[in-house]
């Protein structure tokens, strides 16, 4: 009877235990779906925390590229618009205006002409003779205002050279004639900022420096040609052709009853390149 009892009782024990056995799998199962909620959960903070991190870097990087081009590091910085051409006013008789791509004036042998209220930077005369010799028509100055004649120029027999960094003014020689003693004439070659190189003869007849300046390679040449004072329209166009300049502008053709240029004479220049300025006109200045 007790074994029967014991029997029964083991039986009972097993089928509980049985039982219990098979609630467990559904609390494994339970537990696998939990981790894996965890797991979603836990992908999408970080997917969100990556997002985050990428919004904070993108923002943090928008400074640092314009600092960027700020300082000219990037090539994605717009470049400038190019400068203004210098241009050139020619007055009348050997008077000259130069306006700089900067704005700077310069005035060369001031005497006849209009256009002198723009206030000057740089005067400049290539002898004593009173129709290039006029500074008193230039009132109008910037402070620091230079001036610079051929005594400067010409300093102890040597042909000066000045750096003004918005241009460069070179002395030459002029003169070689009975109205013109070498030793107290000059011509100039100016070379402005941008490169463009401009020759002034003043008054002169052809001088031994002429075949040097080919070497400059100049833009634009003046050259005296009244033929009475100086050389005359042949004389001047072969001195045009040593120099071989871009542009011959003939000027200084005749100064007499009020008249200051010549259009028909200056049109008979037989030089190359011939480039003819009246008076009162204005042209822009450019390498070409």
């Amino acid at each position: 009877m007790k074994k029967k009892l014991f029997a029964g009782v083991l039986c009972l024990l097993l089928l509980t235990a049985c039982g219990s056995g098979t609630e467990t799998a559904p609390a494994q199962t339970s537990g696998t779906a939990s981790a894996e909620t965890a797991e979603s959960a836990a992908q999408e903070k970080t997917d969100e925390a990556t997002e985050q991190k990428e919004t904070v870097t993108t923002e943090q990087t928008a400074p640092d590229a314009a600092a960027s081009a700020i300082s000219g590091e990037e090539a994605s910085v717009p470049e400038a618009s190019d400068a203004e051409p210098s241009k050139l006013l020619y007055m009348g008789q050997a008077s000259i205006r130069i306006t700089t791509g900067e704005g700077k004036v310069i005035y060369i042998d001031p005497y006849v002409g209009d256009g002198y209220e723009p206030a000057a930077d740089l005067i400049l005369v290539t002898h004593g003779h009173y129709d290039h010799n006029g500074v008193e028509k230039v009132a109008n100055r910037n402070n620091g205002c230079q001036i610079i004649t051929w005594k400067e120029a010409l300093k102890d027999g040597v042909h000066q050279t000045f750096d003004l960094g918005y241009v460069t003014v070179e002395a030459v020689e002029a003169g070689y004639n009975s109205y013109h003693d070498v030793s107290e004439c000059v011509g100039y070659v100016l070379t402005l900022a941008d490169g463009v190189s401009v020759y002034l003869s003043g008054d002169t007849s052809t001088t031994k420096q002429m075949p040097l300046l080919a070497e400059k390679q100049i833009d634009y040449a003046f050259y005296c040609c009244d033929g009475v004072y100086n050389m005359d329209l042949e004389e001047a166009a072969a001195c045009a052709n040593t120099v071989g300049a871009k542009h011959n502008i003939p000027y200084h053709m005749i100064a007499q009853d009020g008249v200051y240029f010549d259009r028909e004479r200056a049109e008979q220049f037989p030089a190359d390149n011939l480039l003819v300025i009246g008076e009162g006109e204005e042209i822009e200045l450019r390498v070409e």
